[in-house]
Protein backbone atom coordinates (compact mmCIF):
# COMPACT_ATOMS: atom_id res chain seq x y z
CA UNK A 1 0.00 0.00 0.00
CA UNK A 2 2.66 2.38 0.75
CA UNK A 3 5.01 1.36 -2.80
CA UNK A 4 1.23 2.37 -4.46
CA UNK A 5 1.05 5.39 -2.38
CA UNK A 6 4.54 6.41 -3.02
CA UNK A 7 4.76 6.16 -6.68
CA UNK A 8 0.81 7.88 -7.13
CA UNK A 9 2.04 10.82 -8.16
CA UNK A 10 3.75 9.13 -11.37
CA UNK A 11 0.30 7.38 -12.04
CA UNK A 12 -1.41 10.42 -11.55
CA UNK A 13 0.20 12.08 -14.29
CA UNK A 14 -0.56 8.98 -16.59
CA UNK A 15 -3.82 8.87 -15.53
CA UNK A 16 -4.92 12.83 -16.26
CA UNK A 17 -3.06 12.61 -20.01
CA UNK A 18 -4.35 9.25 -21.03
CA UNK A 19 -7.81 8.89 -19.31
CA UNK A 20 -8.78 12.66 -18.57
CA UNK A 21 -6.55 13.77 -21.37
CA UNK A 22 -5.47 17.15 -19.70
CA UNK A 23 -2.83 18.87 -21.66
CA UNK A 24 0.85 17.61 -20.37
CA UNK A 25 1.36 21.05 -18.31
CA UNK A 26 -1.81 19.96 -16.21
CA UNK A 27 -0.77 16.94 -15.25
CA UNK A 28 2.93 18.05 -14.45
CA UNK A 29 1.78 20.92 -12.30
CA UNK A 30 -0.99 17.76 -10.74
CA UNK A 31 1.77 15.21 -10.27
CA UNK A 32 3.79 18.00 -8.45
CA UNK A 33 1.45 19.16 -5.99
CA UNK A 34 0.39 15.34 -5.55
CA UNK A 35 4.01 14.65 -4.56
CA UNK A 36 4.09 17.61 -2.19
CA UNK A 37 1.10 16.88 -0.28
CA UNK A 38 1.54 13.09 0.05
CA UNK A 39 5.35 14.44 1.51
CA UNK A 40 3.56 16.76 3.79
CA UNK A 41 1.35 13.88 5.12
CA UNK A 42 4.16 11.68 5.63
CA UNK A 43 3.85 8.98 3.03
CA UNK A 44 8.06 9.21 2.75
CA UNK A 45 10.65 10.68 4.70
CA UNK A 46 9.53 13.31 7.50
CA UNK A 47 8.98 16.30 5.70
CA UNK A 48 12.22 18.68 6.42
CA UNK A 49 13.16 22.33 5.76
CA UNK A 50 16.63 21.53 4.18
CA UNK A 51 15.60 18.51 2.22
CA UNK A 52 12.73 20.83 0.56
CA UNK A 53 15.82 23.73 0.02
CA UNK A 54 17.62 20.99 -1.44
CA UNK A 55 14.57 20.04 -3.47
CA UNK A 56 13.93 24.04 -4.83
CA UNK A 57 17.99 24.81 -5.46
CA UNK A 58 18.17 21.19 -8.12
CA UNK A 59 14.93 22.11 -9.45
CA UNK A 60 16.11 25.42 -10.74
CA UNK A 61 19.32 24.64 -11.83
CA UNK A 62 18.32 21.95 -13.48
CA UNK A 63 15.25 24.17 -15.26
CA UNK A 64 17.58 27.15 -16.11
CA UNK A 65 19.64 24.93 -18.20
CA UNK A 66 17.10 23.45 -19.88
CA UNK A 67 15.17 26.97 -20.43
CA UNK A 68 18.66 28.25 -21.62
CA UNK A 69 18.44 26.35 -24.66
CA UNK A 70 14.70 25.90 -24.86
CA UNK A 71 13.71 29.87 -24.76
CA UNK A 72 16.24 30.68 -27.57
CA UNK A 73 15.46 28.05 -29.15
CA UNK A 74 11.41 28.86 -29.63
CA UNK A 75 12.49 32.08 -30.16
CA UNK A 76 14.64 30.63 -33.17
CA UNK A 77 12.09 28.52 -34.33
CA UNK A 78 9.46 31.89 -34.32
CA UNK A 79 12.29 34.07 -36.33
CA UNK A 80 13.46 31.30 -38.35
CA UNK A 81 10.23 30.66 -39.91
CA UNK A 82 9.71 34.74 -41.02
CA UNK A 83 13.37 33.95 -43.11
CA UNK A 84 11.79 31.69 -45.91
CA UNK A 85 14.93 29.86 -44.87
CA UNK A 86 12.86 26.37 -44.18
CA UNK A 87 11.38 26.96 -47.74
CA UNK A 88 14.74 27.69 -49.54
CA UNK A 89 15.91 24.31 -48.04
CA UNK A 90 13.32 22.40 -49.65
CA UNK A 91 13.94 23.56 -52.86
CA UNK A 92 17.99 23.39 -52.68
CA UNK A 93 17.30 19.60 -51.85
CA UNK A 94 15.16 18.62 -55.00
CA UNK A 95 18.41 20.08 -56.97
CA UNK A 96 20.23 17.29 -56.63
CA UNK A 97 19.02 14.58 -58.89
CA UNK A 98 19.18 11.94 -56.65
CA UNK A 99 17.11 9.06 -56.80
CA UNK A 100 13.66 9.11 -55.22
CA UNK A 101 15.76 6.07 -52.43
CA UNK A 102 18.43 8.47 -52.27
CA UNK A 103 16.11 11.78 -51.29
CA UNK A 104 14.37 9.12 -49.12
CA UNK A 105 18.07 8.54 -47.19
CA UNK A 106 19.23 12.16 -47.18
CA UNK A 107 16.06 13.45 -45.24
CA UNK A 108 15.56 10.24 -42.93
CA UNK A 109 19.52 10.51 -41.73
CA UNK A 110 20.81 13.44 -42.79
CA UNK A 111 19.14 16.29 -43.24
CA UNK A 112 16.35 15.79 -40.71
CA UNK A 113 18.18 14.91 -38.25
CA UNK A 114 20.54 17.48 -39.17
CA UNK A 115 18.16 20.62 -38.29
CA UNK A 116 16.14 18.75 -34.85
CA UNK A 117 19.68 18.03 -33.70
CA UNK A 118 20.22 22.17 -34.48
CA UNK A 119 16.89 23.27 -32.33
CA UNK A 120 14.31 20.67 -32.33
CA UNK A 121 10.17 21.85 -31.97
CA UNK A 122 9.80 19.65 -34.88
CA UNK A 123 11.37 22.27 -37.21
CA UNK A 124 13.16 20.02 -39.34
CA UNK A 125 9.63 18.98 -40.21
CA UNK A 126 9.06 22.34 -41.48
CA UNK A 127 11.59 22.23 -43.99
CA UNK A 128 11.17 18.45 -44.95
CA UNK A 129 7.27 17.73 -45.03
CA UNK A 130 7.06 20.60 -48.38
CA UNK A 131 10.12 18.75 -49.85
CA UNK A 132 8.55 15.66 -48.93
CA UNK A 133 5.13 16.48 -50.73
CA UNK A 134 6.73 17.76 -54.07
CA UNK A 135 8.22 13.28 -54.73
CA UNK A 136 5.58 11.15 -52.74
CA UNK A 137 1.64 11.60 -51.72
CA UNK A 138 0.55 13.10 -48.84
CA UNK A 139 0.06 10.61 -46.66
CA UNK A 140 3.44 8.87 -47.08
CA UNK A 141 5.04 12.29 -46.96
CA UNK A 142 3.54 12.66 -43.31
CA UNK A 143 4.92 9.18 -42.60
CA UNK A 144 8.03 9.94 -43.96
CA UNK A 145 8.73 13.10 -42.02
CA UNK A 146 7.42 11.71 -38.63
CA UNK A 147 10.32 8.71 -39.48
CA UNK A 148 12.90 11.23 -39.80
CA UNK A 149 12.05 12.83 -36.12
CA UNK A 150 13.70 9.28 -34.84
CA UNK A 151 16.95 11.68 -34.00
CA UNK A 152 14.85 12.86 -30.68
CA UNK A 153 17.73 11.69 -27.80
CA UNK A 154 19.92 14.24 -29.84
CA UNK A 155 17.27 16.80 -30.37
CA UNK A 156 17.52 20.46 -29.34
CA UNK A 157 21.14 20.64 -29.41
CA UNK A 158 21.21 16.90 -27.17
CA UNK A 159 19.28 18.38 -24.33
CA UNK A 160 17.21 15.33 -23.13
CA UNK A 161 20.49 13.70 -23.02
CA UNK A 162 22.19 16.16 -20.58
CA UNK A 163 19.44 16.43 -18.44
CA UNK A 164 19.30 13.03 -18.24
CA UNK A 165 22.59 12.77 -17.71
CA UNK A 166 22.46 15.02 -14.51
CA UNK A 167 19.51 13.37 -13.31
CA UNK A 168 21.07 9.61 -13.24
CA UNK A 169 24.47 10.82 -11.84
CA UNK A 170 26.29 10.53 -15.05
CA UNK A 171 28.86 12.14 -18.02
CA UNK A 172 26.51 13.27 -20.54
CA UNK A 173 29.23 12.04 -23.46
CA UNK A 174 29.20 8.38 -22.02
CA UNK A 175 25.36 8.62 -21.63
CA UNK A 176 25.15 10.10 -25.21
CA UNK A 177 27.42 7.74 -26.63
CA UNK A 178 25.89 3.96 -25.03
CA UNK A 179 22.66 5.75 -26.67
CA UNK A 180 24.05 5.47 -29.68
CA UNK A 181 23.99 1.64 -29.19
CA UNK A 182 20.43 1.25 -27.82
CA UNK A 183 19.02 3.49 -30.63
CA UNK A 184 21.08 2.24 -33.63
CA UNK A 185 18.83 -0.48 -34.63
CA UNK A 186 16.15 2.20 -34.64
CA UNK A 187 17.63 4.13 -36.97
CA UNK A 188 17.87 1.22 -39.12
CA UNK A 189 14.53 0.23 -38.99
CA UNK A 190 13.70 3.88 -39.62
CA UNK A 191 16.10 4.02 -43.32
CA UNK A 192 14.41 0.88 -44.04
CA UNK A 193 10.35 1.95 -42.98
CA UNK A 194 11.07 5.17 -45.33
CA UNK A 195 11.97 3.31 -48.14
CA UNK A 196 9.44 0.63 -47.63
CA UNK A 197 6.93 3.71 -47.40
CA UNK A 198 8.54 5.27 -50.43
CA UNK A 199 7.35 2.03 -52.49
CA UNK A 200 11.05 1.40 -52.87
CA UNK A 201 11.53 -2.81 -53.01
CA UNK A 202 15.20 -3.49 -54.17
CA UNK A 203 17.54 -5.21 -52.05
CA UNK A 204 20.49 -3.52 -52.62
CA UNK A 205 19.07 -0.37 -51.91
CA UNK A 206 17.77 -2.31 -48.45
CA UNK A 207 21.14 -2.90 -47.77
CA UNK A 208 22.75 0.47 -48.44
CA UNK A 209 20.33 1.50 -45.80
CA UNK A 210 21.27 -0.66 -43.38
CA UNK A 211 24.78 -0.11 -43.89
CA UNK A 212 23.88 3.66 -43.87
CA UNK A 213 21.91 3.62 -40.50
CA UNK A 214 24.39 1.22 -38.50
CA UNK A 215 27.00 4.54 -40.14
CA UNK A 216 25.02 7.14 -38.35
CA UNK A 217 24.60 5.60 -35.07
CA UNK A 218 28.72 5.05 -34.89
CA UNK A 219 28.77 8.85 -35.65
CA UNK A 220 26.36 9.96 -33.17
CA UNK A 221 28.67 7.38 -30.90
CA UNK A 222 32.11 9.09 -32.24
CA UNK A 223 30.71 12.32 -31.74
CA UNK A 224 28.80 11.74 -28.35
CA UNK A 225 32.27 10.40 -26.72
CA UNK A 226 34.50 13.03 -28.17
CA UNK A 227 32.74 15.84 -28.19
CA UNK A 228 29.92 15.58 -26.32
CA UNK A 229 26.17 15.22 -27.45
CA UNK A 230 25.13 18.59 -27.80
CA UNK A 231 27.06 18.47 -31.43
CA UNK A 232 26.59 15.07 -32.14
CA UNK A 233 23.31 14.72 -33.93
CA UNK A 234 24.23 17.67 -35.54
CA UNK A 235 27.41 16.70 -36.89
CA UNK A 236 26.49 12.77 -37.82
CA UNK A 237 23.50 14.39 -39.71
CA UNK A 238 25.44 16.38 -41.75
CA UNK A 239 28.61 13.89 -42.15
CA UNK A 240 25.65 12.14 -44.06
CA UNK A 241 24.39 14.77 -46.02
CA UNK A 242 27.68 16.06 -46.66
CA UNK A 243 28.13 12.55 -48.22
CA UNK A 244 25.04 12.34 -50.42
CA UNK A 245 26.09 15.98 -51.83
CA UNK A 246 29.64 15.03 -52.46
CA UNK A 247 28.36 11.27 -54.12
CA UNK A 248 25.55 13.89 -56.28
CA UNK A 249 28.34 15.47 -57.55
CA UNK A 250 31.31 13.31 -58.22
CA UNK A 251 28.25 10.65 -59.89
CA UNK A 252 25.54 12.73 -61.04
CA UNK A 253 27.45 15.87 -62.32
CA UNK A 254 25.31 17.48 -59.73
CA UNK A 255 25.79 20.91 -58.49
CA UNK A 256 23.33 23.29 -56.12
CA UNK A 257 24.72 26.09 -54.20
CA UNK A 258 23.70 26.56 -50.69
CA UNK A 259 20.72 28.84 -50.56
CA UNK A 260 21.33 32.58 -49.01
CA UNK A 261 18.37 32.60 -46.92
CA UNK A 262 19.14 30.01 -44.83
CA UNK A 263 22.04 31.34 -43.37
CA UNK A 264 20.75 31.70 -39.85
CA UNK A 265 21.52 27.64 -39.97
CA UNK A 266 25.17 28.06 -41.02
CA UNK A 267 26.03 31.04 -38.71
CA UNK A 268 24.37 28.34 -35.75
CA UNK A 269 26.46 25.43 -36.29
CA UNK A 270 29.36 27.65 -36.55
CA UNK A 271 28.46 29.65 -33.32
CA UNK A 272 27.59 26.00 -31.31
CA UNK A 273 31.23 24.92 -33.08
CA UNK A 274 32.77 27.93 -31.96
CA UNK A 275 31.02 27.31 -28.39
CA UNK A 276 32.40 23.75 -28.17
CA UNK A 277 35.75 24.33 -29.34
CA UNK A 278 36.06 27.20 -26.45
CA UNK A 279 35.03 24.43 -23.68
CA UNK A 280 37.39 21.89 -24.94
CA UNK A 281 40.17 23.67 -25.38
CA UNK A 282 40.10 26.83 -23.79
CA UNK A 283 38.03 25.84 -20.59
CA UNK A 284 35.56 29.12 -21.00
CA UNK A 285 32.57 26.51 -19.43
CA UNK A 286 34.72 26.68 -16.05
CA UNK A 287 34.70 30.08 -15.35
CA UNK A 288 31.18 29.72 -13.81
CA UNK A 289 29.72 26.77 -12.50
CA UNK A 290 26.31 27.01 -10.67
CA UNK A 291 25.83 23.64 -7.82
CA UNK A 292 23.14 22.38 -6.37
CA UNK A 293 23.13 19.71 -3.52
CA UNK A 294 23.33 16.88 -6.31
CA UNK A 295 23.39 18.79 -9.50
CA UNK A 296 25.62 21.64 -11.06
CA UNK A 297 25.57 23.16 -14.48
CA UNK A 298 27.90 25.22 -16.78
CA UNK A 299 26.31 28.36 -17.97
CA UNK A 300 29.25 28.66 -20.30
CA UNK A 301 28.39 25.57 -22.01
CA UNK A 302 24.84 25.80 -22.71
CA UNK A 303 24.22 26.00 -26.70
CA UNK A 304 21.66 28.47 -25.82
CA UNK A 305 24.52 31.21 -25.93
CA UNK A 306 24.87 30.44 -29.79
CA UNK A 307 21.35 30.80 -30.37
CA UNK A 308 21.14 33.78 -28.61
CA UNK A 309 23.87 35.57 -30.89
CA UNK A 310 21.79 33.89 -34.23
CA UNK A 311 18.57 35.01 -32.75
CA UNK A 312 20.13 38.34 -31.95
CA UNK A 313 21.23 38.60 -35.32
CA UNK A 314 17.80 37.77 -36.91
CA UNK A 315 16.25 40.68 -34.70
CA UNK A 316 18.70 43.14 -36.16
CA UNK A 317 17.22 42.01 -39.46
CA UNK A 318 13.73 41.38 -39.08
CA UNK A 319 12.80 43.43 -36.30
CA UNK A 320 10.64 43.00 -33.12
CA UNK A 321 7.15 43.10 -34.55
CA UNK A 322 4.78 40.79 -32.37
CA UNK A 323 7.91 38.95 -31.53
CA UNK A 324 7.12 39.13 -27.94
CA UNK A 325 3.45 37.63 -28.35
CA UNK A 326 4.60 35.05 -30.25
CA UNK A 327 6.84 33.96 -28.34
CA UNK A 328 5.24 33.79 -25.02
CA UNK A 329 2.50 31.97 -26.85
CA UNK A 330 4.67 29.30 -27.78
CA UNK A 331 7.21 29.07 -24.45
CA UNK A 332 4.67 29.14 -21.66
CA UNK A 333 3.42 25.86 -21.93
CA UNK A 334 6.49 23.70 -22.79
CA UNK A 335 8.73 25.59 -20.17
CA UNK A 336 6.33 25.46 -17.48
CA UNK A 337 5.64 21.57 -18.22
CA UNK A 338 8.96 20.81 -17.71
CA UNK A 339 9.48 22.97 -14.75
CA UNK A 340 6.41 21.09 -12.83
CA UNK A 341 8.18 17.63 -14.12
CA UNK A 342 11.70 18.52 -12.51
CA UNK A 343 10.11 19.43 -9.20
CA UNK A 344 7.99 15.96 -9.25
CA UNK A 345 11.32 14.79 -10.03
CA UNK A 346 13.23 16.09 -7.48
CA UNK A 347 10.65 15.54 -4.10
CA UNK A 348 10.09 12.02 -5.04
CA UNK A 349 14.05 11.63 -5.34
CA UNK A 350 14.87 13.46 -2.08
CA UNK A 351 11.74 12.45 0.06
CA UNK A 352 12.46 9.39 -0.14
CA UNK A 353 9.74 8.31 -2.64
CA UNK A 354 11.60 5.82 -4.78
CA UNK A 355 12.73 3.82 -2.00
CA UNK A 356 10.25 1.32 -2.30
CA UNK A 357 11.10 1.61 -6.35
CA UNK A 358 14.83 1.05 -5.41
CA UNK A 359 13.62 -2.52 -3.13
CA UNK A 360 11.47 -3.87 -5.69
CA UNK A 361 14.63 -3.20 -8.77
CA UNK A 362 17.11 -4.11 -6.24
CA UNK A 363 15.48 -7.68 -6.22
CA UNK A 364 16.01 -8.44 -10.36
CA UNK A 365 18.54 -9.54 -12.19
CA UNK A 366 20.52 -6.50 -14.06
CA UNK A 367 19.87 -7.86 -17.28
CA UNK A 368 15.69 -8.41 -16.69
CA UNK A 369 15.87 -4.68 -15.82
CA UNK A 370 16.20 -3.85 -19.68
CA UNK A 371 13.09 -4.21 -21.13
CA UNK A 372 11.42 -2.81 -18.10
CA UNK A 373 13.45 0.15 -18.03
CA UNK A 374 12.42 0.48 -22.16
CA UNK A 375 8.40 -0.41 -20.95
CA UNK A 376 8.93 2.45 -18.17
CA UNK A 377 11.13 5.04 -20.75
CA UNK A 378 8.59 4.62 -23.65
CA UNK A 379 5.33 5.28 -21.68
CA UNK A 380 7.08 8.09 -20.14
CA UNK A 381 8.35 9.57 -23.26
CA UNK A 382 4.70 8.80 -25.40
CA UNK A 383 2.43 10.60 -22.37
CA UNK A 384 4.40 13.80 -22.08
CA UNK A 385 5.72 13.97 -25.57
CA UNK A 386 8.97 14.95 -24.48
CA UNK A 387 12.29 13.39 -23.94
CA UNK A 388 13.14 15.67 -21.31
CA UNK A 389 9.90 15.25 -19.58
CA UNK A 390 10.28 11.03 -19.67
CA UNK A 391 13.87 11.59 -18.34
CA UNK A 392 12.89 13.47 -15.45
CA UNK A 393 10.35 11.08 -14.47
CA UNK A 394 12.46 7.92 -14.52
CA UNK A 395 16.14 9.21 -14.63
CA UNK A 396 15.98 9.83 -10.63
CA UNK A 397 14.84 6.06 -9.76
CA UNK A 398 18.22 4.68 -12.45
CA UNK A 399 20.09 6.92 -10.13
CA UNK A 400 19.74 5.29 -6.95
CA UNK A 401 20.08 1.43 -8.20
CA UNK A 402 22.96 -0.14 -6.39
CA UNK A 403 24.79 -1.66 -9.68
CA UNK A 404 28.04 -0.62 -10.84
CA UNK A 405 28.44 2.52 -13.31
CA UNK A 406 28.62 0.78 -16.77
CA UNK A 407 24.96 -0.89 -15.24
CA UNK A 408 23.44 2.12 -14.73
CA UNK A 409 25.23 3.92 -17.84
CA UNK A 410 23.28 1.26 -20.40
CA UNK A 411 19.98 1.27 -18.29
CA UNK A 412 20.20 5.28 -18.41
CA UNK A 413 20.81 4.63 -22.12
CA UNK A 414 17.62 2.59 -22.38
CA UNK A 415 15.50 5.00 -20.77
CA UNK A 416 17.04 7.96 -22.53
CA UNK A 417 16.08 6.18 -26.21
CA UNK A 418 12.57 4.78 -25.39
CA UNK A 419 11.74 7.85 -23.91
CA UNK A 420 12.79 9.97 -26.99
CA UNK A 421 11.98 7.45 -29.65
CA UNK A 422 8.08 7.39 -28.38
CA UNK A 423 7.78 11.23 -28.02
CA UNK A 424 8.04 11.17 -31.60
CA UNK A 425 5.33 9.50 -32.39
CA UNK A 426 3.17 11.29 -29.38
CA UNK A 427 0.11 13.28 -29.94
CA UNK A 428 1.70 16.77 -29.80
CA UNK A 429 3.76 15.81 -32.33
CA UNK A 430 1.68 14.40 -34.66
CA UNK A 431 -0.74 16.93 -33.95
CA UNK A 432 2.17 19.69 -35.28
CA UNK A 433 2.92 16.80 -38.57
CA UNK A 434 -0.88 17.28 -39.54
CA UNK A 435 -1.05 21.19 -38.57
CA UNK A 436 2.30 21.60 -40.91
CA UNK A 437 0.75 19.55 -44.16
CA UNK A 438 -2.96 21.10 -42.88
CA UNK A 439 -4.30 17.52 -43.05
CA UNK A 440 -7.75 16.75 -41.94
CA UNK A 441 -9.09 14.61 -39.47
CA UNK A 442 -8.71 11.12 -41.43
CA UNK A 443 -5.24 11.69 -42.31
CA UNK A 444 -4.40 12.90 -38.92
CA UNK A 445 -6.19 9.36 -37.17
CA UNK A 446 -3.87 7.73 -39.78
CA UNK A 447 -1.29 9.25 -38.72
CA UNK A 448 -1.80 8.76 -34.91
CA UNK A 449 -2.17 5.30 -35.88
CA UNK A 450 1.09 4.72 -37.84
CA UNK A 451 2.95 6.83 -34.81
CA UNK A 452 1.67 4.41 -32.34
CA UNK A 453 3.05 1.37 -34.46
CA UNK A 454 6.49 3.04 -34.56
CA UNK A 455 6.22 3.93 -30.63
CA UNK A 456 5.85 0.26 -30.17
CA UNK A 457 8.22 -0.87 -32.88
CA UNK A 458 10.52 1.48 -30.67
CA UNK A 459 10.21 0.37 -27.61
CA UNK A 460 10.72 -3.36 -28.85
CA UNK A 461 13.72 -2.61 -30.26
CA UNK A 462 15.31 -0.58 -27.76
CA UNK A 463 14.49 -3.45 -25.40
CA UNK A 464 16.24 -6.00 -27.26
CA UNK A 465 18.99 -3.39 -28.06
CA UNK A 466 19.64 -3.23 -23.76
CA UNK A 467 19.28 -6.54 -23.44
CA UNK A 468 21.91 -7.89 -25.36
CA UNK A 469 24.23 -4.86 -23.86
CA UNK A 470 23.52 -6.05 -20.74
CA UNK A 471 23.98 -9.59 -21.46
CA UNK A 472 27.32 -8.48 -22.79
CA UNK A 473 28.56 -6.51 -19.94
Amino acid sequence: MLAFMQLSPIMFVIGLILAFRRPPVHAAAGGAALALLLWFGGAATPFASPTLNAVLEDTLILFASTAAVIAPGLLFVILIERTGANRSLAQWMTNFGWPLSGQILFVVLGFAPMLESMTGFGVSMVATIPMLLTIVGRQTALRLALTGMCIMPWGTLGLATVIGATLAHLGAPQLGGETALTSAAVFVCAALIALYLSGERSVSVYGLAMTAGLVFALLLRAFSLTLGPEIAGVLAGASVAVAAMTWAHLRLNASASFPMAAWPYGVLLAAVLTLKALNLYGGMDLLWVLKGQQVSWKPLSSPGIALMMVNVLLVAKLGMNGLSEAFLARAKRPLLTILFFLLMSQILLKAGFLESVRSALAQLDPTSLAPLVAVLGSLSGYVTGSNVGGNAIVMPSLAIIDVDAVTRTTLAAIQNSAAGHAALGSLPIVALVASIAKADKTAEQDLIRFALGLVLLNTLLVAVAGYALMSFH
